[in-house]
């Protein structure tokens, strides 16, 4: 699986890019939210996503890994294919979606083309407890901006501990040593508090 590219944008248009990798062209799916973050840079790094279907293969880049994310949350829901969670994804901001699904607000998400009442009702569903169940508004990005927080958070998540879990535990650790630097310290630390 190819989780990440790093290298030289060749072309950008708000759905597709392509970019090159030590002389390999890669061409990318993506959002429009991630167009609009690479649109004046040379060079960068994408998440991806690579799906494998009986007609083709595709990949798809994301400027961040909570878009990334929230895109395999979205796929994984039925009737939610890759081109709908796209759509939805250059619609809405990954937190704003993750804040519609917890205030199970369909409207907002009917909004979107391509999503009716029925599918809105289906994210809610199938999602709301995988996204973060009574999470305060406040706090659904609240550890996006810190990189070694959001990879503290992400590895705890993979090792199945529920968000709603995994970010006060975490809050607890950094607040009570905040110069902590090595994600396997703060990583065993919020263990202890769980």
């Amino acid at each position: 699986m190819i989780a990440f590219l790093k290298g030289e944008f060749t072309y950008k248009s708000p759905t597709v890019l392509h970019m090159d990798v030590h002389g390999v062209g890669y061409e990318l799916q993506i959002s429009l939210n991630t167009y609009t973050r690479v649109q004046h840079l040379e060079r960068g790094m994408l998440q991806t996503y690579y799906q494998v279907r009986e007609d083709g293969h595709t990949l798809y880049g994301f400027f961040e890994n909570t878009e990334k994310e929230m895109f395999i949350q979205l796929i994984s829901v039925s009737g939610i294919g890759a081109s709908t969670a796209r759509m939805m994804l250059s619609s809405m901001k990954p937190d704003e979606i993750t804040k519609a699904i917890i205030q199970g607000n369909a409207r907002q998400l009917e909004s979107i083309k391509g999503i009716g009442k029925k599918s809105a009702e289906r994210i809610i569903l199938e999602l709301r407890d995988k996204v973060g169940k009574h999470i305060p508004e406040s706090n659904i990005s609240s550890l996006i901006d810190n990189t070694l927080e959001r990879d503290a958070l992400n590895a705890l998540m993979a090792l199945g501990i529920a968000r709603t879990v995994a970010e006060p535990a975490l809050k607890k650790v950094l607040q009570a040593e905040p110069h902590l630097d090595k994600i396997e310290d703060i990583i065993k630390k919020a263990l202890k508090f769980l």
